[in-house]
């Protein structure tokens, strides 16, 4: 109040019942958030959140803001909040947790405990620095011991998995292997103890099971003489719901993998139909024609790129540099003439085996912004080179709506 909006308490009392009302003409359900909520007095947050009710706000949302609340505090706060708020039984109280200490999801799950009804909370506990609450942990854990916490969601936790790997791939934030619940790890047993004790009877180790959260729902039936109407079918199972154009761009995609590899697995799938999601049509972009490299031990890595313009003009442009991907960016950043600054570059392999796809992560600072790039292939050069383009083309994209949105 006093460094960031320069206001007397009295101030944003006024402010924030004037905002409740103004919504009120508008909407049914009006929200008000205190700011960083768990740091301010106790007292004040008592007068305010009873004014905004007053003025008819229907939740109540008291943040952690900055992730400093343990458990019993945060917890204690919402307990302290819903019998000294007046009419507090009108409202619904939510909770929004940064996990800047690690202790989000157990503050989440406080809150619950002691009378929240709402949860602010993000796939995988994406957000800004250290990140919020994972949903698909406080999700599963009020599943797993609803014993305790007695509360149902209504989440359909079998769409965990899928939903955790389509996030992780349209952000271009990779999930650590030993993360809760959807981490490449979360069910392998490693330990020959374990493991023993694991093929006797799961729930020895496994107070999870796969199938709870969707892993390896849908059974591999795909391969290079599946059909068309197959292909179809797969993508509808797995969420997809792509025009005809789309779907016959995917399908070739497919075909062709399918040409290169022995096993086309679900995480193959979802990358190729999340690429056809996400394209942007009527916009015109930067595209890929192909990239060459040519290295050796004792040779200058040398790129040469061909690649289609904005404006229609396909040209050709070469470039060296200390490695192979270094020349390839360095190429690039000719052809789009502009400076680029490589702020994080990185690549993994999507499923197993030396056939597998390699997909690349890259950040760039670019003109007004920054933006992120993902692409996968089997080649690791052209995945690299065409996500550096996707990180680019992001930046257009933007410029574009932001054009539209001016328009209006």
């Amino acid at each position: 109040m006093k460094y960031k909006l320069n206001k007397t308490p009295e101030q944003v009392v006024e402010a924030s019942v004037a905002a409740v009302k103004y919504a009120k003409q508008f909407f049914p359900l009006v929200q008000w958030s205190a700011e960083d909520a768990f740091r301010s007095d106790p007292a004040f947050l008592v007068q305010i959140i009873d004014e905004v009710i007053q003025a008819g706000a229907t939740t109540i949302n008291v943040p952690d803001t900055v992730g400093y609340a343990s458990p019993a505090e945060y917890g204690a706060l919402f307990k302290y909040l819903i019998e000294e708020v007046p009419n507090s039984d009108l409202v619904k109280f939510s909770s929004h947790c940064h996990d800047d200490l690690g202790m989000a999801v157990a503050n989440s799950i406080a809150a619950v405990e002691n009378g929240a009804r709402q949860v602010e909370c993000t796939i995988n506990g994406i957000g800004e620095r250290a990140g919020n609450a994972a949903l698909e942990e406080i999700a599963v854990a009020l599943h797993i011991r609803n014993d305790l916490y007695k509360m149902d969601t209504g989440i359909h936790l079998n769409e965990i998995t899928r939903t955790s790997r389509l996030v992780s791939k349209l952000t271009g934030s990779p999930v650590q292997p030993n993360k809760a619940i959807v981490g490449k790890n979360a069910f392998a047993h490693e330990s020959g103890i374990h493991q023993d004790g694991v093929l006797k009877n799961p729930e020895t180790y496994e107070i999870i099971t796969p199938a709870l959260v969707g892993e390896n729902k849908i059974p591999l039936i795909l391969g290079k003489h599946s059909g068309r109407h197959a292909f179809k079918e797969r993508s509808i199972e797995m969420g997809f719901d792509l025009d005809d154009e789309k779907l016959q761009r995917a399908f070739v995609s497919f075909k062709d993998l399918a040409d290169k590899k022995k096993e086309i697995t679900e995480e193959d799938l979802l990358t190729l139909l999340t690429d056809e999601t996400i394209q942007t049509a009527n916009i015109p972009l930067y595209s890929l024609q192909s990239v060459q490299v040519q290295y050796g031990t004792e040779n200058i890595p040398t790129a040469t790129v061909r690649a289609t313009k904005p404006s229609g003009e396909e040209i050709t442009v070469a470039s060296i540099g200390s490695g192979s991907v270094e020349a390839i960016f360095n190429t690039l950043e000719k052809l789009v003439e502009e400076p680029v600054r490589v702020l994080d570059y990185r690549v993994s392999s999507v499923g197993s085996g030396r056939d597998a796809l390699g997909e690349a992560v890259i950040n760039i600072a670019y003109k007004d912004g920054k933006y992120r790039g993902r692409d996968a292939a089997q080649d690791v050069l052209k995945a690299s080179a065409e996500a550096y383009l996707d990180a680019i083309n992001r930046q257009i994209i933007q410029q574009q709506l932001r054009l539209k949105e001016a328009s209006y």
